[in-house]
């Protein structure tokens, strides 16, 4: 696993979903893609505080990955996860209703 390092968001293009971090130990400003930004409730400002890990791409730049953003949250994918089982158990308590229903001789 890579290092985890750290620097303020330099600049941000929001437009075009990319930016530049200045690392706090003073190395190169790294480029940032919105896709190594994954599931937080906001997009980036510039001044954000971002932890990173840096991948060489293919022709020899550095770039941040597996990027979080110091304070701000990440959306809860539980509320999607807890939508689907109270479907499913709405649709599961319908089924075993109509049957009871039908057996009982409520429904012909």
């Amino acid at each position: 696993m890579a290092k985890e390092t750290q620097g303020i968001l330099k600049t941000w293009k929001d437009d075009r979903g990319f930016g530049f971090i200045k690392p706090d130990d003073g190395s190169d400003d790294i480029f940032i893609h919105i896709s190594a930004l994954k599931g937080f409730v906001r997009r980036p400002y510039r001044g954000d505080v971002i932890y990173y890990e840096v991948e060489q791409t293919e022709d020899g730049k550095s770039k941040a990955v597996n990027a979080r953003i110091e304070g701000v949250e990440i959306h809860a994918e539980e509320s999607v996860s807890k939508l689907g089982i109270w479907v499913s158990i709405a649709v599961i308590v319908t089924f075993i209703a109509g049957l009871g229903l039908y057996f009982g001789g409520w429904i012909k």
